[in-house]
Parts: C-alpha cells; sequence; structure tokens
C-alpha cells in the first residue's frame, strides 16, 4: 500500500499558509493549494484531503509531491502548459501596419488587415495593443523654418522662465472670426440616462474677434471684443494695455508675426511709448504664445457648446468669461527650457530630413 510522503511545516510556514488559505483577495487555486497542504502537514491523507475539500486525489497528491520537491513557489504558480505553437507572425503585422497602407484607404483598421493577413481582428487588436500601434490616429506637428528661430526662443522662455524685475510680461494674440452660432432647434438639457443634445446644423448670427493679453505672473487676462482685426483694432487694444497697466511698469508683450502687429502706425505709436517692448514668436511656432491656453480654455469651456442669438450676446458672454477669470486666475507655469525645446526640434528635423531623403531615393 502506497503511503503520501510526510511534510512538516515551520512555525512561520504554517502561519503564511492559514493566512492564504482563510484571505479573500488571493485567487482561489492559491487558497486552495494552501489548504492542502496545511492538511497534508497535519498527517491526513490524500483520500481525506479530497473528501475535505471536495476535488480529486490525484490533484491532491500532485501538490503535496510538488511542495516536497521544489516548495512553496512551484505550488503557488502554474507550470507553462502545451498546445499549438502560435502561427501569428506579430513582426509581419507590424510591417504591414507601419509600412503600407490599403488599397482604397489612408490607414489600416483592424478588419481591414485582419482579412489581408488571414487572422481575426481581435488578433491584430492584440499586437496593436503591445506594441503601441494606433492607426486611427494621427498628430499634428510644423516644425518652424524661421532663421532666428534660435534667437526668438531664447529670448521668450528666458522671459518665462526670469521675467525682468520691475516689469509685465503679457501674451497677445487675437482669436479672430469668433461665430455666434445660434442651433435650428433646442435642445434637451442633461438628466439620468441621457445626455444633452443639440442639433448638428446652426443658423450663423456674424463674428467678432477677441483682442487679448495674459499676465504670466498671475493669469489675468486684459480683453477686448472688436468687429475687424487690422491695425487699427491693434492700436486701440494697445491704448486698453497702456490705461489697465501700472505706468511705472515696463511691458513686454510676446506676439506673434501677424502684419498687423509690425504696421508703420503701430510702430510709430510704440515709439512714443517706449515701455512697450515687443517680442515676436518664430514663424510656425504659436504654441510659444501662452495666451493660446486661455484661448483653447474659452473654447471649450464657454464657446463649443454655446447657443447666441447675436454678437452682442457673444460679445457679453466672453467679457463675462473674462471677468470671472479674473476674480480667480491660476498663472499657467512654463517649465520647458529652451535647450530642451532645441534638442527635440533638432531631433525633428532630422526625422524628416531621412524622409525626404527616403522619398528621393
Amino acid at each position: 500500500m502506497r503511503v503520501a510522503p510526510q511534510i512538516t511545516l515551520s512555525e512561520e510556514t504554517q502561519k503564511q499558509l492559514e493566512q492564504l488559505a482563510r484571505s479573500n483577495t488571493v485567487s482561489v487555486r492559491e487558497a486552495r493549494r494552501a489548504s492542502i497542504i496545511l492538511l497534508a502537514a497535519q498527517g491526513k491523507t490524500n483520500h481525506e484531503i479530497s473528501d475535505a475539500l471536495g476535488i480529486g486525489r490525484m490533484q491532491v497528491g500532485r501538490w503535496r509531491h510538488r511542495y516536497i520537491n521544489e516548495g512553496w513557489e512551484a505550488v503557488a504558480q502554474d507550470r507553462p502548459r502545451g498546445g499549438r505553437a502560435s502561427r501569428v507572425d506579430s513582426q509581419e503585422i507590424v510591417r504591414l501596419t507601419t509600412q503600407t497602407k490599403p488599397v482604397n484607404a489612408t490607414h489600416w483598421s483592424t478588419r481591414q488587415l485582419a482579412e489581408v493577413a488571414g487572422v481575426s481582428a481581435s488578433t491584430i487588436r492584440r499586437i496593436w495593443q503591445a506594441h503601441g500601434l494606433k492607426p486611427h490616429r494621427i498628430k499634428t506637428f510644423k516644425v518652424s523654418r524661421d532663421p532666428k528661430f534660435v534667437e526668438k526662443l531664447e529670448d521668450i522662455v528666458g522671459l518665462y522662465l526670469s521675467p525682468p524685475e520691475h516689469a509685465l510680461v503679457l501674451c497677445c494674440d487675437e482669436k479672430s472670426q469668433v461665430q455666434a452660432l445660434d442651433r435650428t432647434q433646442p435642445g434637451l438639457p442633461l438628466k439620468k440616462g441621457r445626455a444633452q443634445t443639440m442639433t448638428h446644423d446652426y443658423k450663423r448670427h456674424g463674428t467678432t474677434t477677441l483682442f487679448a493679453a495674459l499676465n504670466v505672473l498671475n493669469g489675468q487676462v486684459i480683453g477686448q471684443c472688436q468687429q475687424r482685426h487690422t491695425h487699427a483694432q491693434w492700436l486701440k487694444f494697445l491704448r486698453q494695455i497702456d490705461r489697465e497697466t501700472p505706468k511705472k511698469k515696463d511691458l513686454h508683450l510676446i506676439c506673434d508675426n501677424y502684419a498687423t502687429h509690425k504696421h508703420p502706425k503701430v510702430r510709430e505709436w510704440l515709439e512714443k511709448h517706449p515701455r512697450f517692448h515687443m517680442h515676436f514668436t518664430p514663424t510656425s511656432a504659436s504654441w510659444l504664445n501662452r495666451v493660446e491656453r486661455f484661448f483653447r480654455d474659452l473654447t471649450t469651456q464657454r464657446l463649443r457648446r454655446g447657443v447666441f442669438s447675436s454678437v452682442p450676446e457673444l460679445i457679453e458672454s466672453i467679457n463675462t468669461y473674462i471677468e470671472q477669470h479674473n476674480q480667480n486666475p491660476k498663472p499657467f507655469i512654463w517649465t520647458a527650457k529652451a535647450k530642451d525645446i532645441l534638442e527635440k526640434v533638432v531631433r525633428a528635423n532630422r526625422k524628416l530630413s531621412s524622409k525626404q531623403n527616403d522619398a528621393l531615393h
């Protein structure tokens, strides 16, 4: 008659196994195996253990022998199981995804690529997730070709990271063609189990242009809505900035390269107001102007889902948003150094040059 080998547990090991057997957080398999080892250590036979736990006697014997030979670590984990070798060539799927395109589309979908590769769509999805591939998404970019890019970048980032004393740094720009859009039918409000509704079509009631200057120190905004955005309106806005800022402080204005900002009459006015110092962002680098972040918040929080029956109503809504923003302003903190930005630009230019050379050959 075969006798099951005896198991002896140390006091510490027994406490650990008892905690596992009673735990509600470990897997059922792990708790059951801990119970098997504990009962075996009490001198019970495989048959008695199988009856007590409601499992097969062969299973009890297998885990008893494995614990004796290899310890608890071998019992806690299942051994690798055999099975049919995978026929899916993951590298080929990745190659097809990144280096080819379907005949009738600009990018692959899981179903299209599955049909070509002869596998299931779920397999394609799993491989894409493992390799971080998202063909349905695209990121926009534009590398600046401004010959003075480095000089302008260092100038503006220097103002952000180390602003001059006894001066204000203002990020200025225009948000043009802000439309007063009215929906063709009234929507339904948000309620439990249903999203707010809004018609897909709209009525246009005109546009306005928002001139804004963001104080990088405290996040406050000076705003003005005007019908157009020529040099005359820009001069009017500069006069407002002059009125609403402390007279004894110099003003460093960060602007883009729009021709309005460099008009002869604007230059003439600036010469008469020496406390104004202009700093222009490089071409195709509007991301350097922090007021763009304020424009994004204004769009998402107030304009995109807003309903306006007239331009005056739109202007009133924008002015109210600015007033409420200035009651509790939060400045946008700039942390990127000019050196780090330049390194990224250099890498981007290298990639573009490489792709252009590959296209030529």
